[in-house]
């Protein structure tokens, strides 16, 4: 992913509107990209700051920031292992059938 496409991708993140292949390529390119990095953060913090100002309540915004983070991170873990069982049931399904073909065939 270059920078101009993540820039591009942020406020999907913020509104929490990215799908998980999206969403996975966003996570890599954010970790090996400081300036991206740095970006999602300015435009987390604006958008959120003046949300919670329009609320008038006291916020820790990094702290919010870095929550969501975690909470992207675990949802892409979760959809990985999602995948990786469903593959192994397939795999496991494919098998036991062609068992039962051998099994009458021979």
């Amino acid at each position: 992913m270059e920078c101009k496409e993540f820039e591009h991708l942020i406020p999907d993140f913020l509104q929490k509107n990215m799908g998980y292949g999206v969403m996975e390529d966003f996570r890599e390119h954010m970790d090996h990209c400081e300036a991206c990095k740095e970006e999602l953060s300015i435009q987390f913090l604006v958008a959120e700051g003046m949300r919670h100002l329009e609320d008038d309540g006291a916020f820790d915004l990094q702290k919010e920031l870095d929550r969501r983070l975690e909470e992207n991170r675990n949802r892409l873990l979760i959809h990985k292992k999602l995948l990786l069982a469903r593959r192994y049931f397939f795999t496991a399904l494919i098998t036991a059938v062609g068992m039962v073909i051998l099994l009458f065939l021979g």
